[in-house]
């Protein structure tokens, strides 16, 4: 190939990731502020319920979902919190599988397993139901490898915001250690290709196909769920199949939506 086409191919590459990997972002950025998010008091946000969760005063089997909420103040310009709810057969309570920022830097655990809200609002932001399990022993037996798993996350006493180890590590390495849920994180939950013990391939957080990753920074995943998906810098750009839609990075999925 002569030099000059070289020079044309890279400069074309060299556009298409501007315009894929900065300009979403940066319209993404712009509409959190102009839309006045950015001085909203997220101290006195709803946390309520969204009202997605089964009742458990009226649905005895267990359930397991996963959701997805805009993260708070400016983080949630650009991604996403992403955790794990369970209730087993019988409970009357949900218990909350994620991972909170707050106080690791003071010694305090990254992971917290809590009776809590499972559905409820994020700090004023309305969640996304991800994932959706229900059934009888085998759903009981996915709730204690919960349990199990949540007990032996790598980084229960670290915490970054970028590009990694954060809530959205957390829950995609649960979700990639139990394929049975099915959950398709979304290219907003910044952190999901951060891998564990400094890993370059493993399963998509879905469970299925190929991830590679240099250390959340840059890499691509390809699986029947999340499709083709390129990492770069922590944002995530790509196209899926199934359901049909492109994933732009800061603003998320264009076109239809997947269903739990």
């Amino acid at each position: 190939m002569p030099a000059s086409s070289s020079y044309c191919w890279w400069r074309r590459l060299r556009a298409i990731l501007l315009a894929v990997f900065f300009l979403p972002p940066g319209y993404a950025v712009g509409s959190y502020f102009f839309n006045g998010e950015a001085h909203a008091d997220w101290r006195s946000a709803r946390q309520d319920s969204s009202g997605q969760a089964p009742d458990p005063a009226l649905v005895s089997e267990a359930v397991i979902q996963v959701y997805a909420a805009r993260a708070v103040r400016w983080r949630g310009a650009l991604g996403v919190h992403t955790w794990v709810t369970a209730k087993p057969s019988g409970a009357q309570r949900y218990t909350r599988f994620e991972v909170m920022g707050f106080g690791v830097a003071r010694g305090r655990d990254a992971v917290r397993v809590h009776e809590g809200v499972p559905d409820g609002y994020w700090f004023g932001n309305r969640p996304t139901l991800l994932a959706d399990l229900r059934g009888g022993s085998e759903v009981d037996e996915l709730i204690a490898r919960l349990h199990r798993l949540s007990a032996e996350y790598p980084y229960n006493h670290e915490y970054r915001v970028w590009p990694g180890p954060n809530s959205n590590t957390f829950t995609a390495w649960l979700t990639r250690q139990l394929p049975e849920l099915r959950a398709e994180l979304p290219p907003t939950a910044i952190g999901k290709d951060y891998l564990a013990d400094k890993a370059v391939f493993a399963p998509a957080p879905s469970g299925a196909g190929l991830q590679a990753s240099l250390g959340g920074l840059i890499g691509f995943t390809v699986a029947p769920q999340e499709g083709l998906e390129l990492n770069l810098l922590g944002l995530t750009a790509g196209i899926d199949f199934s359901p049909p839609a492109l994933k732009l990075p800061g603003i998320g999925r264009i076109g239809f939506p997947v269903l739990p």
